[in-house]
């Protein structure tokens, strides 16, 4: 079949799919909050019942990360995201203020539009899936090409469990002739009320640029700062724990390590008793060579890998027993590429001589394409974490790691995988998404001042006008001017 013939069908099937979410979700938005609760539910309930199937689909489809952590994946995005949510008013008055005589009332945006990574496929579906029928609204689903099979399966089993509990057909749906044509299209459709766009720089870009509103994720970049007063095992425990986490495929997982020199023999020493692999510089090269095309673009190839894949791709001998690859950095940007965001087990590694180098240094390295996201560090020194909290990120975590921090799993913060970036990220939100960010907030409110009324200033009369001493010196000026130009 012609290029040009797949991309006709696919505008074609987007506007089928558009047209009926819209009619699902217009029923939708009728809905009781009883109603919603018992869609919601089975939601989560199918999602666990199929978190191990989905998991091994995306594994075997995209070759990215690890079954066990697309598992847990699968889980957060259902069960402990629904134990967040399960409380959380987004039917009929959701806050109501008696002193202000101020009633919020919740209303749904629509038909929504997912973009959904190759990274995280199921996971996104079943979380975006269940926050915005937990909102009552309807979403339709633009999926990776290399991610098709299990973000189609995610989102047939989303649908099923919504519309076996009563939502009407279609209110969950997917793409299955993605093309870029087809996903501009869904963008650009009236039926959309929102996009949520989970995935690369250009993809965010792209939606923000279509006139709608959108929720947008950019990359992380996240610097981790081990200061001296750390934990030291706990904390290379936590990084490692976090980077090897689907083999860092989570936006939220470290990129570069910072240590102060006082510290630095012992946090080497620990990093490599837990498993990590320091490379030689050479070594280092070569890795990087692999690891990035076109400048510091990832390459495909090379995401969510073990440190085995990634060493005999790049031709270099590592220990059997690899957990993440650390390469020595001594710069930020052009000519440092371990300064850009991996996301898989390869880490960057810094030396500073105190925390005023380090927070130079994390600052440039957030801005090297990870502002607004998050930054992790690991101390036992309240203050020195309130001078990071300056930092320009919207999370700072503090002794654990990034990734299980970042997504609501090892923090207080809402379980999520769309973490907002902030406008210091291009982002229309810095929090970790959730259905209040899906609903539309009507007010009703009520007067509870009395309106005090001003009294009039009677208008001057002409008499007034012309005796004003500014208009008298404009006449006169005029006159002047008329005479002198010769007219009577």
């Amino acid at each position: 079949m012609e290029i040009c013939e797949y991309d006709l069908l696919s505008i074609q099937e987007v506007r089928i799919l558009a047209r009926k979410g819209k009619e699902a979700q217009e029923k939708l938005a009728r809905y009781t909050e009883t109603q919603i609760e018992k869609i919601v539910a089975n939601m989560v309930k199918v999602a666990e019942e199929h978190a191990e199937e989905l998991a091994e689909m995306a594994v075997m489809e995209t070759g990215f990360g690890k079954i066990s952590d697309k598992i847990f994946k699968n889980h957060h995005a259902s069960t402990n995201l629904y134990q967040y949510i399960k409380d959380m008013k987004t039917v009929g008055i959701i806050e109501r203020d008696d002193t202000n005589k101020v009633l919020e009332i919740a209303e749904p945006m629509g038909l929504l539009m997912g973009i959904v990574p190759s990274t995280n496929p199921t996971s996104t579906v079943i979380y975006k899936a269940i926050i915005s029928l937990k909102s009552r609204n309807g979403i339709v689903f633009s999926p990776h090409p290399s991610a098709l099979k299990c973000t189609l399966r995610a989102t047939e089993l989303m649908n099923e469990a919504a519309v076996a509990a009563g939502a009407p057909e279609g209110i969950v749906s997917c793409i299955s002739k993605p093309s870029m044509q087809g996903t501009n299209e869904l963008m650009r459709r009236d039926e959309i009320a929102l996009i949520i766009a989970t995935g690369g720089s250009a993809m965010v870009k792209s939606a923000y640029s279509v006139g709608k509103p959108a929720l947008g994720v950019g990359p992380g970049n996240v610097p981790c700062y081990i200061e001296r007063t750390a934990d030291i095992p706990q904390a290379v425990a936590n990084v490692i724990a976090s980077k090897t986490f689907d083999y860092g495929t989570i936006c939220a997982s470290e990129q570069t390590i910072i240590v102060e020199t006082i510290i630095e023999e012992k946090v080497v020493a620990e990093f490599q008793r837990q498993g990590a692999y320091f490379m030689t510089t050479e070594e280092t090269e070569k890795v990087a060579a692999k690891l990035f095309v076109k400048g510091h673009v990832m390459s495909a190839k090379m995401v969510g890998r073990s440190p085995q894949v990634i060493a005999e791709a790049a031709g270099i001998t590592i220990p059997a027993n690899t957990k993440v690859l650390i390469g020595r950095q001594n710069g930020v940007g052009e000519g440092h590429p371990l300064s850009y965001e991996k996301l898989t087990t390869v880490l960057g590694f810094y030396t500073v001589n105190d925390w005023q180098e380090a927070c130079e240094l994390s600052i440039a390295l957030l801005n090297n394409g990870g502002v607004g996201h998050s930054f992790a560090i690991h101390t036992n020194n309240p203050d020195i974490v309130m001078k990071f909290s300056e930092k320009p990120v919207f999370r700072i975590l503090v002794n654990t790691g990034s990734t299980q921090g970042g997504v609501g799993v090892s923090s207080g913060l809402a379980p999520a995988f769309t973490l907002g970036c902030g406008t210091w990220g291009g982002s229309a939100t810095s929090d970790n998404v959730t259905p209040r960010h899906l609903v539309n907030i009507k007010r009703v409110a009520y007067g509870i001042k009395e309106c005090v009324s001003v009294p009039e200033t009677p208008a001057p009369s002409i008499a007034e006008e012309i005796s004003n001493p500014n208009i008298t010196a404009l006449v006169t000026e005029l006159m002047t001017l008329l005479e002198k130009s010769g007219v009577k």
